[in-house]
């Protein structure tokens, strides 16, 4: 009895090995999933990398450097600069760099050129084409980094709140940034986590400090940095400085909300005028002057 019981274990065994092996032999997909596995596996060459990258990467973005590069040498370097700052201010957008900015203005004035002459057929379409096309890129560059600092502005007093109790709680500086990082998302916790990278790649927290301040140009946060800085130099306990900072944050807020409350009577008072008021007027007055129209039709 135990030798035919072993035998069956034994046939069971096999027969399920069997079934297992048989159904993997005729699955459609699996000679794809090997396929994919033994690519994974292999080095790949750099034609194979290189045709791995999306097709703006592959062949728009260098012809784009070539022609801002080319830009380049025919900008004036203060104007380079002033590109440069406002990357910054918007927080680099796609990666773009100056040369790559100057090269996307330039291809729209030659093409908005180009398309209001073919509109228009004067030279004022040429003119007008090729100014919206200077114009275009920098008016939505000036409005993606105020977009951004408004963020930042924003998000500032909450951001302190949980530095302040991850530093209360024992944390270091350094450890409640990176809490900061982790549990939060937007602007700020981008530029926070730059810093971090600062000053883990060896660059002075002081430093680090600084140039995140220059970076955004928001006038809260370079406060902020000033009190940090400060403190550092000092000796003073961080803690305190953050629980006076995020209240100092807080008040600012409050006091922005009360003065934007205060301008909304003045804002309205034009569509009130220009709008409301004139259905008004057409609502209540037109059947007064229909019947004032229709008698003085009777009187003469």
């Amino acid at each position: 009895m135990p030798l035919i019981f072993a035998l069956l274990i034994f046939l069971s065994v096999s027969l399920l090995v069997l079934a297992v092996g048989w159904q993997l032999g005729h699955d459609p997909k699996l000679g794809e999933r090997l396929e994919r596995v033994a690519r994974m596996g292999r080095p790949r060459s750099l034609r194979e990398m290189e045709m791995r990258k999306p097709f703006w990467e592959r062949v728009l973005r260098p012809q784009l450097l070539r022609f801002g590069q080319f830009l380049s040498l025919l900008s004036p370097q203060d104007y380079r600069d002033r590109v440069r700052q406002r990357l910054l201010l918007a927080g680099s957008p796609w990666n773009l760099q100056a040369s790559e900015f100057l090269a996307i203005k330039g291809s729209l004035v030659i093409g908005l050129a180009f398309l209001g002459f073919l509109l228009i057929r004067s030279i004022p379409g040429v003119i007008m084409g090729g100014l919206l096309g200077w114009l275009i890129p920098d008016f939505c560059l000036k409005a993606k980094s105020d977009r951004r600092q408004a963020q930042i502005q924003k998000s500032l007093p909450d951001t302190l709140d949980l530095l302040c109790v991850s530093v209360e709680a024992g944390l270091g500086f350094d450890a409640a940034v990176a809490k900061v990082v982790e549990k939060s998302t937007g602007a700020l916790a981008e530029e926070f986590g730059r810093l971090l990278q600062e000053i883990r790649m060896g660059k002075p927290r002081r430093t680090a400090l600084k140039d995140m301040a220059h970076r955004s140009q928001v006038e809260d946060l370079g406060t902020f940095i000033a009190a940090i800085v400060q403190a550092d130099q000092l000796g003073v306990s961080i803690g305190n400085v953050l629980d006076i900072q995020s209240q100092e944050m807080r008040r600012k807020r409050r006091q922005r909300a009360e003065e934007a409350a205060m301008k909304a009577p003045i804002k309205m008072l034009f569509p009130l005028i220009f709008f409301i008021f004139p259905a008004l007027f057409v609502v209540l007055l037109g059947p007064a002057l229909i019947q004032i129209m229709e008698a003085l039709k009777g009187m003469f």
